[in-house]
């Protein structure tokens, strides 16, 4: 009896590759024709206006909206093709942050970050506990949080726990969804910093979705911009500031933009001095 192949996860290519996306609810159509290369190990940030259709590519790529068109590859594999093994092939290997958290309320925050690796490892109750423990410190939370429900958490406690659920099973990819939505500045510019270090020390590819203007100067690698239901450009952020579509303008050289642009230009003079 012959033994089917298991399909072929891509190791050297783009973890995420979209082509001739299309999305629509009923007669609305949200993306017509859109494209998106995720490079490995970048942190490729998501932006647009309200409506643009950010959180919908995120849905489809990660499978839980299915496309009226085109094509969505991850590590290689159609998500609309792939059989079953392959989905879950493919789901151990990133890991996501949603915007509320989405932490289950009933569990501690350990028994959240071990509920991946319940799920999709055979690992023992004594592994799973000590790799938790380590997810949670990893996300910058003191120890002790562990023990603690979703409720008795700040929403800067709250993001970092998702983040370490997130990590539980060491991804190559992550989805972040408006990460710093909520937090202060300090705070922001903290979870930022983590991110940051994250994705170099791990060599994570990072897809995040935000309206930070001071994340995305603080740690992107790219800026995928979202207008027309199209990624109307993709490239370094001090690049973009140049492009001259009307979005773009509005939303990089607004008072927000000239902001976060100066203080970052401010912080790395001042890093060189």
């Amino acid at each position: 009896m012959s033994v089917e192949p298991e399909d072929p996860i891509d190791e050297t290519g783009p973890p995420v590759d979209v082509r001739g996306l299309v999305s629509r609810f009923g007669d609305n159509v949200v993306h017509d024709g859109l494209d998106l290369v995720v490079p490995r190990s970048q942190v490729v940030g998501v932006v647009g206006g309200s409506g643009s259709g950010k959180s919908v590519l995120l849905k489809t790529i990660i499978g839980l909206r299915e496309p009226q068109g085109g094509s969505v590859k991850v590590f290689g594999q159609d998500i609309r093709y792939a059989r079953r093994r392959v989905w879950t092939a493919i789901e151990r290997r990133w890991g996501v942050l949603f915007q509320q958290g989405a932490l289950w309320s009933n569990l501690t925050v350990k028994e959240n970050v071990a509920a991946p690796m319940i799920e999709h490892t055979t690992m023992s109750k004594t592994e799973i506990d000590e790799l938790a423990d380590l997810k949670i410190a990893l996300a910058g939370l003191p120890a002790g949080t562990g023990a603690l429900k979703p409720s008795e958490l700040s929403g800067g406690m709250i993001k970092r726990a998702s983040l370490a659920r997130a990590l539980a099973l060491d991804p190559e990819l992550l989805f972040l969804d408006e990460p710093t939505s909520g937090l202060d500045p300090i705070s922001a510019a903290a979870f930022d910093n983590l991110i940051g270090e994250l994705s170099r020390g791990l060599r994570l590819t990072v897809f995040m979705i935000t309206h930070d203007l001071d994340s995305l100067y603080a740690i992107t690698d790219q800026v995928a911009v979202i207008a027309d239901k199209k990624v109307v450009a993709m490239a370094p952020v001090r690049e973009l500031e140049h492009f001259d579509h009307p979005w773009i303008q509005e939303y990089f050289h607004g008072p927000r933009g000239r902001a976060a642009s100066g203080a970052r230009s401010l912080e790395t003079a001042g890093n060189r001095g």
